[in-house]
């Protein structure tokens, strides 16, 4: 199969029969073997309803509907779990994501070997108050994740080589950082393709709020964080936590060193306890010794949980 067209939807029932016409179309224009997975997150309308019925009359159709709303993350992980296509393309249901960029996304991962292109919506149409913190949250991710040459990570509209979908961990809120996933993964050859922005035209954004944002720097610091020191929780908290026992520790020799020289010397002296030194030098110590031993638990529990993709699905449409 040449081309697997995932799409994570909630309450798009206005726009999925148009969108399934659009990808037919191209495909078939073009002469692509294919398959359109709808994953229903949750929705409350109509959308799997017509899900269903797209699935009864065309084989390319494919339905994953989950029983509550898990978010965009966890319908990706599945919709990838199911692709069989050589070439994996991702995109909103909204209407807002051209599938006419579809067949330059599949010749630039087949014909220019690129393993993941990220579309960019350079000419956007949504409101400033949605697109200027993008623009902060993109340099951010840039800077942090190494991948200079990306202006927007969390496009919806993406292609990847299967061996990528097939290789990372989508979990969380993770989507917003698949191209640093995929890096992470030992997959680097990463591209971008200006791709054509169309105002929504059924229904509102689902993806508003400050809540987003927030979350999307947590998320970041989080991968970052896992990425760097994930296998290796040892190397930060172990390396900190020693520094802080030895500076606790020869502070509280150096205390300990004075007051036994001026009982030798017979000249007066406080008491260790009177003095502040000691108890900060106290301190570091058992704070070194607790982030030590944050580090080595931290070693001992690094593999990821077995059920941290255990989503509940309540029915799936399906065809091999």
């Amino acid at each position: 199969m040449d081309i697997s067209v995932v799409i994570p939807l909630y309450n798009e029932d206005e726009s999925i029969p148009e969108l399934f016409a659009w990808i037919q179309r191209v495909m078939t224009e073009k002469g692509f073997t294919y398959e359109v997975i709808f994953i229903n997150d949750g929705s409350t309308d109509n959308s799997w309803k017509i899900i269903s019925e797209l699935c009864e009359q065309y084989p390319e159709a494919k339905g994953i509907k989950f029983r509550r709303n898990y978010g965009k993350s966890p319908a990706l992980y599945c919709g990838f779990k199911e692709a069989q296509g050589d070439v994996v393309i991702t995109m909103d249901a909204d209407l807002q994501d051209s599938p006419d960029e579809i067949p330059k996304l599949y010749h630039m991962i087949k014909e220019e070997g690129y393993d993941l292109v990220s579309g960019y919506k350079q000419k956007r149409y949504d409101p400033i108050s949605k697109t200027i913190p993008t623009k902060l949250f993109n340099a951010t991710a840039r800077k942090v994740s190494g991948i200079k040459n990306l202006h927007d990570f969390n496009c919806g509209l993406k292609a990847y080589r299967k061996d990528v979908v097939k290789n990372i961990e989508v979990y969380g809120e993770m989507h917003r950082y698949i191209p640093y996933l995929a890096k992470n993964a030992g997959f680097d050859k990463i591209g971008e393709k200006v791709v054509h922005h169309q105002a929504r035209k059924y229904g509102t954004s689902k993806f508003m709020g400050l809540n987003r944002f927030v979350n999307g720097y947590l998320d970041l610091l989080t991968l970052w964080f896992l990425s760097t020191f994930g296998k290796k929780p040892m190397h930060v908290f172990g390396f900190l936590g020693s520094i802080m026992f030895f500076i606790g520790f020869v502070a509280a020799a150096i205390i300990g060193g004075h007051k036994l020289y001026s009982l030798a010397a017979g000249t007066p002296d406080r008491l260790v306890t009177d003095s502040p030194y000691f108890y900060i030098s106290l301190t570091m110590m058992i704070i070194g010794t607790q982030l030590f031993l944050t580090g080595f638990i931290g070693d001992l529990i690094s593999r990821s949980s077995q059920n941290r993709n255990d989503y509940q699905i309540e029915e799936e449409i399906l065809k091999k």
